[in-house]
């Protein structure tokens, strides 16, 4: 390993071993929904992240989700909105969730949310609970992530001075007017500071992006990373309809409207996961496998986020170590999502696991919707990502 790539993999390791690197999910569960195809049946086994799309599937009745991570912060959030969902009004539940700021946060979590919650989800959030406290910056500019978002929300304000013209896209009503704004702004958004910045890893790092991840872009997309983000940001704000696009509002805004947010946060879903489907969901924070080899309920539907790309480059043996757990819990019928930085995920190909008794290549036992995944994939409101798949597993 050169110089280089140590010390690009000793900061992500802290920045993901040490803090909050999610404060909103970033992958569109509407795609998800549509490629699961959820039933009162399914038991689903999702990463944590920040817990928005497990409340999401969790709205459509599957018989359980569960979320796990092994980053305990990740799934102490998650707990905080559970609890939340369960003892809170709509109205203070959306100050903290989806204004991301309520003025009497600490008092709220001290006197009804802090005995909801895991000893080791109290004594996080009795430290970090002020990550709620400021309506300048809200918790969506805190964390790794957060922290980000804030330096592109200084950046947009103070160096390129594009606010105005920000807030005209999201008030947009079509594409064509998106277009038009997009197109006036574009040299002064892409600055060479802000190229600059984008092409480094510890910015990327700050938003989970792995050196792994990072290369696997370099090979395969023309123009190799930069240009790649730049065509993403190009498709969120001058091809894709940005009216509900609550994952970019949020970061460029600091919140959510009651009209562009998550489905938990929307008063009839946030009522339906208040009288029972917030109890159909279960936090564990562990790896994947771990998880998996401590129980034995089939599960049949696995949404793994792009968390392989992390794995493919020097955890190889894990990653194969993984799929075994997931073929020992696989249900019938089960289906498994996952995305992935780079345009292909070649290291698939060179997963070997036991099946039947005997050594099988990994892709003898998935079955690929690739026309369904590539129309959903040009779908995508996040559009962060260089490809989406849809697999089932052989029966």
């Amino acid at each position: 390993m050169s110089l280089r790539n140590w010390i690009s993999g000793r900061v992500f390791k802290f920045v993901h071993g040490n803090n909050l690197v999610y404060n909103t999910c970033w992958e569109d569960p509407r795609l998800d929904r549509e490629a699961l195809q959820l039933t009162s049946e399914d038991r689903v086994l999702v990463i944590t992240s920040a817990g928005c799309n497990a409340l999401d599937y969790a709205l459509t009745g599957p018989a359980h989700v569960y979320a796990v991570d092994m980053n305990p912060r990740q799934n102490a959030l998650l707990e905080l909105k559970m609890a939340g969902i369960r003892k809170l009004d709509y109205e203070d539940f959306f100050g903290l969730f989806g204004n991301g700021h309520h003025s009497r946060a600490n008092s709220i979590y001290q006197s009804i949310l802090r005995g909801e919650l895991s000893s080791w989800a109290q004594t996080y959030w009795d430290r970090w609970i002020k990550f709620f406290d400021s309506p300048k910056r809200t918790f969506y500019y805190r964390g790794t992530s957060g922290a980000f978002a804030r330096m592109i929300r200084y950046y947009i304000d103070r160096v390129a001075k594009i606010r105005p013209e920000i807030n005209e896209i999201m008030a947009c009503e079509n594409v064509e007017q998106q277009r038009a704004v997009y197109d006036r702004i574009r040299e002064r958004f892409w600055s060479r500071t802000m190229r600059f910045a984008l092409n480094r890893d510890t910015t990327l790092s700050m938003l989970g992006v792995p050196k792994a991840q990072r290369q696997q872009i370099e090979k395969q997309y023309p123009g190799g990373i930069l240009c790649f983000i730049q065509d993403s940001m190009e498709a969120v704000f001058a091809k894709l309809p940005i009216q509900d696009n609550y994952f970019w509002r949020v970061y460029v805004t600091g919140s959510y409207t009651t009209q562009c947010c998550p489905e938990y946060l929307k008063p009839d879903n946030f009522a339906q996961l208040k009288a029972n489907n917030v109890s159909n969901v279960s936090v564990h924070t562990d790896s994947v496998q771990g998880f998996l080899e401590k129980g034995d309920t089939p599960i049949s539907r696995f949404i793994l986020l792009d968390h392989m790309d992390w794995l493919s480059d020097h955890f190889f043996p894990l990653l194969e170590s993984e799929w075994q757990a997931i073929l020992s819990r696989a249900a019938p019928s089960t289906r498994i999502l996952w995305r992935s930085g780079g345009l292909r995920t070649d290291f698939i190909d060179r997963v070997q696991v036991m099946h039947d008794g005997k050594p099988t290549m990994l892709p003898e036992l998935l079955k690929y919707h690739q026309e369904q995944a590539a129309q959903l994939h040009e779908l995508d409101r996040v559009h962060t990502y260089g490809s989406f798949y849809i697999a089932d597993l052989a029966a």
